[in-house]
């Protein structure tokens, strides 16, 4: 008898630990299998038949919850008027956000709401979406990322839901009021099995489907057929982008205020930022520049003049800890310059000088 029960609990116990060892292997295999550079894809362009629009601004409710949704119209527009030293640089949030966040092809929010949470590089875990704001604030703003629960983070997640939210409703027909959600929910994204959508909506599309919204994100373009070029794009800035963002990329500034955006610089996104990579301002230029008249580019000028803008010095990684090489090695195995030496100078070592 007592050696039956030694053997029952000798079994136990392997069961225990072989348990532990295959969720620790497969755990390991997961982290592995995660590329902290892998990019959470757009969605192409032929497949869109049809963007959502969402409702004018004046359809905002009065009360509560369309104060907040208005706050965050506010912050995303005027972000460096409303955040103090939470944005780090002379930016806005919709300087890459295309008319206020609501422009398909230009990462919009009210696709971007529903896509979280997701999986993301920068920090390799799955992120809600009040998290992926405070990404934003910490590499593309250059700043400090406001707490978890901030009532600026709470007002971009409300303005962010109200824009998907008030288009799908009018959509597929949905009437009334966009439904007000708490705080708590309202951070969390809407790429989840319990978020609350009304039931044409439901019936219409999957979670995955309301993820992926067409004009998601920026459209990736074909590669150029010319191994893109700094010194050419210099040609194409000189041509294109100069008489809006200055001859030395430092915007174009008027009693203070940017009216339009550093692009590298002191006063620009930080070696952290997405836009930092020369695939993505590639995407992003060549269907949003020039200004209001996209598509002026060929797609090897929008792989050159990227290129060109992404090789001048811009403010720190955030991740940096002293070692430029160690944190090319770990987060920027891409299309970038971080840690590359351009006209006898590393990128990333020096401090931008101002413009």
């Amino acid at each position: 008898m007592n050696f039956l029960k030694k053997a029952i609990v000798a079994s136990a116990w392997l069961t225990v630990v072989f348990a532990a060892l295959f969720s620790y292997v497969t755990l390991a295999q997961a982290t592995e299998l995660q590329d902290e550079q892998a990019e959470l894809v757009s969605v192409p362009k032929e497949a869109a038949r049809e963007y959502l629009q969402p409702r004018s601004l004046a359809a905002i409710p009065e009360g509560e919850f369309g104060d907040k949704v208005r706050l965050g119209y506010k912050i995303f527009v005027d972000t460096q008027g409303l955040t103090g030293d939470q944005v780090g640089n002379e930016l806005n949030c919709s300087n890459c956000h295309m008319n206020a966040g609501q422009q398909a092809n230009a990462s919009p929010l009210w696709a971007a709401y529903f896509a979280y949470p997701a999986y993301r590089k920068k920090n390799d875990k799955v992120n809600t979406y009040e998290e992926r704001l405070q990404g934003c604030f910490t590499y593309s703003m250059n700043g400090i990322a406001p707490a978890k629960g901030s009532p600026e983070l709470v007002a971009l997640s409300a303005y962010s839901y109200w824009l998907g939210m008030s288009g799908l409703m009018d959509k597929y027909q949905v009437a009334g009021a966009v439904p007000e959600l708490s705080d708590e929910e309202l951070v969390k994204g809407g790429k989840r099995a319990d978020f609350p959508v009304p039931e044409a909506i439901q019936k219409a599309l999957t979670v995955d489907q309301r993820a992926k919204l067409p004009g998601k994100g920026f459209p990736a373009i074909d590669k150029p057929k010319l191994a893109y070029s700094p010194q050419r794009g210099k040609t194409v800035y000189g041509a294109h982008c100069q008489s809006c963002h200055g001859d030395n990329g430092q915007g174009l500034e008027i009693a203070g205020v940017y009216s339009l955006p550093p692009l590298w610089g002191e006063n620009s996104f930080n070696w952290g930022a997405g836009m930092h990579r020369v695939n993505t301002a590639a995407y992003f230029i060549y269907e949003n520049m020039p200004f209001a008249k996209g598509f002026q580019l060929s797609n090897q000028e929008a792989w050159d003049v990227a290129a060109y803008i992404n090789d001048h010095q811009r403010p720190q990684d955030p991740r940096f800890k002293g070692d430029v090489q160690g944190l090319k090695d770990r987060y920027h195995k891409h299309q970038g310059y971080y840690g590359e030496q351009v006209s006898a100078t590393v990128l990333g070592v020096e401090k931008p000088k101002g413009n």
